[in-house]
């Protein structure tokens, strides 16, 4: 079964500033024509790696709430500096997930399967409303 990691977004106030954040990553990608594949590094390799590739995914925690999550497709050896890190590569499609309360922690943790929110349905409501506003229903079950 995979296995997920999840990381604090440090910087983006919502999932929106995330996304934009992310597509001025990508522009370079698509115009050379190169695979839209975002990174990124760490200092830490997974020792779970083969349960984290057998289809784990990486989740954002924004703003205190775990808030969307990314399919993880590589762990890659590099080095920053001369140092040996870790670049977690991972698929450039965003999928947000039910909000849920995270408290802050440094660097990458594991995310069992079990622990993980479930992914939000298209038709879940609420599109139209600011992310405070939907995450704050969210948490009371109204959306």
């Amino acid at each position: 079964m995979a296995l997920h990691l999840i990381k604090l977004c440090v910087g983006a106030q919502s999932v929106e500033a995330l996304a934009g954040w992310q597509e001025r990553r990508l522009s370079p990608l698509r115009r050379a024509s190169e695979p839209l594949v975002l990174q990124h590094i760490t200092r830490q390799m997974p020792k779970r790696r083969d349960a984290i590739l057998d289809g784990g995914s990486l989740y954002w925690v924004i703003r205190g709430h775990i808030a969307a999550r990314q399919r993880i497709v590589d762990l890659r050896q590099t080095s920053r500096d001369g140092l040996p890190h870790c670049a977690i590569c991972y698929d450039a499609h965003l999928v947000p997930v039910a909000r849920r309360a995270h408290r802050p922690f440094q660097g990458w943790r594991y995310l069992e399967p079990s622990d993980a929110p479930a992914d939000l349905q298209e038709s879940s409501g609420g599109d139209d409303l600011p992310e405070d506003l939907r995450a704050e229903l969210s948490e009371l079950g109204l959306l």
